[in-house]
């Protein structure tokens, strides 16, 4: 299910951009700041130190033990 996995990219402040927290689905090898940050909020030459800055994780999760959890819980 693409909705069970996401790279996460956190980006710290840069210059006079504000810090961000970018989410997108993407395969695991794409998991980085060129794939995942969009729209890039620094111009051409500050990409690679911007990018230098950002941690991005790819994470996944199962919807479907999330769901069984919460009825269990619920019940």
């Amino acid at each position: 299910n693409s909705e069970d996995v996401r790279c996460k990219c956190i980006c710290p402040p840069y210059k006079d951009h504000s810090g961000n927290i970018y989410n997108k689905n993407v395969s695991q090898k794409d998991c980085d700041c060129l794939h995942v940050v969009e729209p890039m909020p620094v111009p051409g030459p500050d990409v690679e130190a911007y990018c230098l800055r950002c941690e991005c994780k790819y994470e996944e999760r199962s919807s479907v033990t999330i769901k069984v959890n919460s009825v269990i819980l619920l019940a």
